[in-house]
């Protein structure tokens, strides 16, 4: 369940492009040495006016010494939070069918909500309903492999205070998209899963769609996955929890197939979509801008346990391009950034991706327990096989990637980590901050 879209888009520039011309060589050699160098697993596509004319999958779908799984362009995945754009698909069909309405108050449904008597659906649908973001807790964190019922998350939700008052601010709410899952089902009395299958799926012809259960490698279903000393298997988030925020699993194939169905009118109305695509701040109806230059797109992006996802969507072209990956050592932003310049005649960027070679005596200089005064988190760094990892309490260990003398980062999460041995110290930088660390 991840934040909107964020392409680069500093420059205006002469797009030049046809469906039958796209850099697949320079493509090509970036997936080749993302799978060599273990920096991603993943399946990507890119589409114009619905026909493929880039696929490729790299990696596994389950990483297993002896019966290991090849990802294939058929591999699904857990698209996290791109599953908003079907549920705000499913709700503007039913206010086409008058059967709910942008201006319904939530408290027809939910009135045990804070301020349920004050938000309306498109509130929730923008973001913009103060309905607290119950994935933002570490009780979600501490319970998210376990099965909840629908009254258990509602206990949940209700016992959260509004985080602003409804349609004043706008923060990003995954509670929110559950409880419009729930009217789904409330207003149409069948199943989240039902709907998605009679509203979307079967009109779209989507085979390889459906909503979540426990992963399953027979289904052809990936699991995900961390890199920390080679890639090690998350644990599975329960799909009742993320449910009409998160819980569908998919192809890259078939999220772009549903994104032109859904632009060139299949699915919604053109009043419908217009909805869709205005932005309230940085937010539509299930979608948020994905400009790419001076094309103006929209899309979304997923996160759930390992599992990370991307779709965009470039109504002037017809193009559509995703990418779904359950391994990730390298920014996903900067696969699907360089899909579209391979179609769009940019230079594709191709980063080296050798490591440095740094001596034990050398690595041993950095190990060691740090701690912050700026935040609380302890950062143990350690060396093994001549890489030096660090864990933050409670994660995964992470591969420091050497950049410089003292400098290393983790592509995956943007961070940047400079140590200063002399004083038993460093600095992370991430997303524009910098944390001092101590031993």
């Amino acid at each position: 369940m991840k934040l909107p879209l964020i392409l680069t888009a500093a420059l205006l520039f002469a797009f030049s492009a046809s469906a039958q011309q796209i850099n697949s060589a320079d493509l090509d050699r970036l997936f080749d040495s993302l799978e060599v160098h273990q920096k991603s697993m993943a399946s990507v596509i890119v589409t114009h006016k619905g026909q493929k004319i880039y696929e490729r999958a790299i990696g596994y779908a389950v990483v297993d010494s002896a019966h290991g799984v090849k990802a294939t362009p058929a591999t699904r995945y857990r698209i996290g939070s791109i599953t908003k754009t079907f549920t705000a698909t499913m709700i503007m069909q039913l206010v086409e069918e008058k059967k709910l309405a942008l201006n319904t108050h939530l408290d027809q449904y939910f009135p045990s909500i804070p301020n349920a008597d004050q938000i309306t659906l498109e509130m929730i649908l923008r973001h913009r309903s103060g309905i607290h973001n119950f994935t933002d807790d570490d009780a979600y964190w501490e319970a998210q492999t376990k099965p909840k019922t629908r009254s258990e998350m509602l206990a949940i939700f209700a016992g959260n205070k509004s985080d602003f008052t409804p349609g004043t601010e706008t923060k990003y709410s995954n509670t929110g998209y559950i409880l419009l899952g729930y009217i789904i089902e409330d207003v149409t009395r069948e199943s989240y899963a039902k709907n998605l299958q009679e509203r979307i799926l079967s009109r779209v012809k989507l085979k390889n769609t459906s909503f979540g259960g426990k992963i399953d490698p027979a289904k052809g279903e990936a699991y995900s996955y961390t890199m920390a000393s080679g890639w090690q298997k998350r644990e599975e988030t329960d799909p009742s929890q993320p449910a009409g925020a998160g819980a569908i699993v998919s192809t890259p194939g078939d999220v772009t197939a549903f994104y032109h169905a859904l632009f060139e009118g299949k699915l919604v109305s053109k009043a419908s979509l217009a909805e869709m695509t205005r932005t309230v701040d940085i937010f539509g109806i299930g979608l948020a801008p994905a400009p790419f230059y001076a094309k103006k797109g929209f899309g979304h992006t997923g996160g759930l346990d390992g599992f990370v996802t991307s779709v965009a969507y470039y109504p002037s072209d017809s193009l559509a391009a995703a990418v779904f990956s359950n391994g990730v050592d390298y920014p996903v932003n900067d696969i699907i950034i360089a899909l579209l310049s391979a179609y769009y005649k940019i230079p594709v960027t191709i980063p080296d991706l050798r490591a440095m070679q740094l001596s034990p005596e050398v690595l041993a200089l950095y190990a060691g327990v740090y701690s912050s005064k700026q935040i609380p988190l302890k950062m143990t760094v350690t060396h093994v096989n001549g890489k030096l990892y660090a864990q933050p309490t409670g994660q995964p260990n992470f591969w420091l990637a050497p950049v410089k003398k003292d400098v290393f980062k983790i592509d995956a999460a943007g961070v940047v980590i400079e140590f200063r041995p002399a004083q038993g110290e460093f600095s992370l930088t991430q997303a524009g901050q910098t944390f001092l660390f101590n031993k």
